[in-house]
C-alpha cells in the first residue's frame, strides 16, 4: 500500500476551509505531475527533513506534486522486483548499488541516468564526488544518482589504547596494527569486538585487506574476470588468518551479532572496533550500550584502515555504503530535476539534519556531529570508493565471501580454499 504521508502532513488544518475556499476547490485544478518517491525510511526526524524538501520543491514548482511511498525494509526488497514491471511502478526509488542494481539495469525497467548527469556541461557530475559517481556506474553508464556514503573505520577506546600504551597514530601499516594489537593482548585487553556471527562484519577485514593489496585496478579487473585467485587475493586472505592467528576478538564472537559487538565496544569490553561512521555518535553508544550511555565522544578516536606494505592500495581507497536514487523508465521527466534538488541543493540540509554523509562536493562541511566530521572529510577525500562486496558482488557472491571470511579468520580454511569457493561462486554468476 503506497502512503501519501508528505501529502497527509501538509494538508492539516483542511477542515477549517471557509465556504469561499470550498467552492473554490470545486474548480478543476490544473493537471499536476506526480512524482512516486518509494523509501523505506521509518525514522520521523529524517522523514520529517525529506518531507521539508518535498514541499520546498513543490512550492517552486506548483505543476508537481510528490507522493511518499512507504514500504518496511524487508518488504521494499520483496516487492521491488514486481512493482517495477506493473502500473504501480514508482517513478523513483533507494538503491544500495552493487549487483542489485546492476540486475536491475538488465531489465530495462529503470532509466539510465547519464544524460542527466551530464548536461550543462556536466554540472551534476562535477557537484558529486567522482568515486560516488564511479560506484554506482555500470559499464560506464550510471544508473543511479548519488545521495550518501558511509565510510568502514577502526573506532578506539582512547583509555584503553592508553593503558597499553599504543599510540593510534602510529598505525599505520597491517604489521603496525598487528603489533598494536599484540599490546593490547600483552596488557590484558581485549584488542577488538568481532561479529562472527552476522559474518559480514568480518567481510570488512577481507575487502579492506584485498583492496589495499590490489589497489582499484587490480580488484577492478578481478570482478572484469580475471577472478579472486590472483597472489594479491592470496595476500589479502593470509593477512586476515594471521589477524585470527592472535585471537583478538572478545570470548564468544563467533556467534555474535552486530548488536552484540557495537555492545562490547559501547561498554569498554574491547579497545576496538571495524565499524560505520557513525559509531562513535551519543546516539549509537546509548543505543548500544548496555547501560544506556555508552563511552563518552571525546573518549573514541578513529583511523582509516590501515595500508600494507607493498600494496598497491592507498589511504584515501574508502569502503563503505554508497546509496542513490534509481529512476524508472515511465517516471515523469521531472524526476531527475527533483533528484538534482533533493541531493545537491538540499545536501547541506541532509547533512546537518539527518547526520548523513551526503556525496555532494563540499557537503562534508555541513556535518555538525564531531563524530561523524572526521569521516566525511576523510570520504571527501575518496579517490576509491568501494561499496559492500555483499552488495557490490550481488547475494550469491557476497554471502560466500562473507562466509570466507569468517572461515579465514577462525582458522577454518586456507586462504588457496577459500578463494577457490569465492571463485567458484564468481564464475557461476558470469
Amino acid at each position: 500500500m503506497f502512503i501519501n504521508f508528505g501529502r497527509l502532513a501538509r494538508q492539516r488544518g483542511l477542515f477549517a476551509l471557509s465556504a469561499l475556499a470550498l467552492l473554490a476547490a470545486s474548480v478543476p485544478a490544473n493537471a499536476q505531475t506526480t512524482i512516486k518517491w518509494l523509501h523505506l525510511e521509518a525514522n520521523p526526524d529524517r522523514l520529517a527533513t525529506w518531507e521539508d524538501i518535498a514541499a520546498s520543491y513543490e512550492e517552486a514548482n506548483p505543476g508537481v506534486d510528490i507522493e511518499f511511498q512507504f514500504l518496511e525494509n524487508e518488504a521494499f526488497k520483496a516487492k521491488l522486483p514486481t512493482l517495477l514491471q506493473s502500473s504501480e511502478a514508482p517513478s523513483m526509488f533507494y538503491s544500495w548499488g552493487g549487483g542489485v542494481l546492476k540486475a536491475q539495469s538488465e531489465t530495462g525497467a529503470i532509466r539510465d541516468l547519464t544524460a542527466a548527469i551530464d548536461a550543462d556541461g556536466g554540472a551534476w557530475r562535477n557537484a558529486v564526488s567522482p568515486a560516488a559517481i564511479d560506484g554506482l556506474s555500470i559499464d560506464g553508464k550510471v544508473w543511479a544518482a548519488p545521495v550518501q556514503s558511509g565510510l568502514v573505520s577502526f573506532f578506539y577506546n582512547k583509555a584503553m589504547f592508553e593503558e597499553a600504551g599504543v599510540d593510534a597514530t602510529s598505525i599505520q601499516t597491517w604489521d603496525d596494527f598487528l603489533a598494536a594489537v599484540q599490546k593490547l593482548k600483552d596488557a590484558g585487553l581485549t584488542p577488538i569486538a568481532g561479529g562472527g556471527g552476522d559474518k559480514w562484519p568480518i567481510h570488512f577485514y577481507w575487502s579492506y585487506l584485498a583492496m589495499r593489496e590490489l589497489g582499484k585496478d587490480g580488484f577492478e579487473a578481478a570482478k572484469a574476470g580475471e577472478g579472486f585467485q590472483g597472489e594479491g587475493f592470496v595476500k589479502a586472505s593470509q593477512h586476515l588468518a594471521d589477524l585470527g592467528a592472535l585471537e583478538p576478538f572478545q570470548d564468544g564472537y563467533l556467534g555474535a551479532t552486530w548488536p552484540d559487538t557495537q555492545a562490547v565496544f559501547a561498554d569498554g569490553r574491547a579497545a576496538m572496533v571495524l565499524g560505520f561512521e557513525n559509531m562513535a555518535t551519543a546516539s549509537n553508544q546509548a543505543n548500544s550500550a548496555t547501560d544506556g550511555k555508552g563511552l563518552a565522544q571525546d573518549q573514541i578516536g578513529r583511523f582509516p584502515f590501515p595500508l600494507v606494505d607493498g600494496g598497491a592500495g592507498v589511504i584515501t581507497d574508502d569502503l563503505g555504503g554508497l546509496n542513490g536514487w534509481v529512476v524508472t523508465k515511465d517516471a515523469p521527466a521531472e524526476t531527475e530535476d527533483f533528484i538534482h534538488y533533493m541531493t545537491i541543493e538540499s545536501a547541506p540540509l541532509l547533512a546537518e539534519r539527518n547526520n548523513v554523509l551526503p556525496t555532494a562536493v563540499g557537503s562534508d562541511a555541513n556535518v555538525k556531529d564531531p563524530s561523524l566530521a572526521d569521516s566525511a572529510a576523510q570520504m571527501a577525500k575518496a579517490t576509491w570508493h568501494q561499496n559492500y562486496l555483499d552488495q557490490d558482488l550481488g547475494p550469491n557472491v557476497g554471502r560466500v565471501v562473507n562466509d570466507m571470511s569468517v572461515e579465514l579468520v577462525s582458522g577454518g580454511v586456507t586462504p588457496e580454499d577459500a578463494l577457490q569457493q569465492i571463485q567458484d561462486a564468481f564464475s557461476m554468476e558470469m
